[in-house]
C-alpha cells in the first residue's frame, strides 16, 4: 500500500513590479553615480575654461618714478622710510619700499641698493 501525504504549501505574495513607461529610462545606483560624476566633471571643465583666461593686459603701464638709495652702516629700513615719508605714515612707506624691492623682511645690509619712491 502506498501512502499519500497532503501538505499545505506556503505561498509568498509576489510584489507587483513597476512597468516602465515606453521611452523612460531607469538608472541603477551605479548609473546615477556615473551621471553625477559626468555632471561634476562638466561643471569643473566649464569653470576652468572660463577662469583660465589671463587678466593681464598687453600694456605695461607707466612705471613709478623711483631713485636708488645706498644703505649706510647702521641704517634700517625704518630710518630710510622715515626720512622719505616726512610727516606721513612711516609704516606705509616701509611696506611700499619692501614691495618695490621685493623684500621678504625689513632687514637691510650696509651697501645694499634700494629703490625708493621719488618724493
Amino acid at each position: 500500500m502506498s501512502t499519500m501525504t497532503i501538505g499545505t504549501t506556503h505561498i509568498h505574495p509576489v510584489r507587483p513590479t513597476r512597468q516602465a513607461r515606453p521611452g523612460s529610462v531607469r538608472l541603477t545606483r551605479r548609473g546615477r553615480l556615473v551621471v553625477l560624476a559626468i555632471a561634476v566633471f562638466a561643471i569643473l571643465t566649464v569653470g576652468f575654461v572660463l577662469a583660465g583666461g589671463s587678466v593681464a593686459t598687453s600694456d605695461s603701464g607707466t612705471p613709478e618714478p623711483t631713485r636708488v638709495v645706498m644703505v649706510g652702516a647702521g641704517d634700517t629700513l625704518w630710518d630710510i622710510a622715515a626720512g622719505l615719508s616726512g610727516d606721513g605714515d612711516v609704516r606705509a612707506m616701509v611696506d611700499h619700499i619692501q614691495r618695490l624691492n621685493a623684500l621678504d623682511s625689513g632687514m637691510v645690509t650696509a651697501g645694499q641698493r634700494l629703490l625708493v619712491p621719488v618724493e
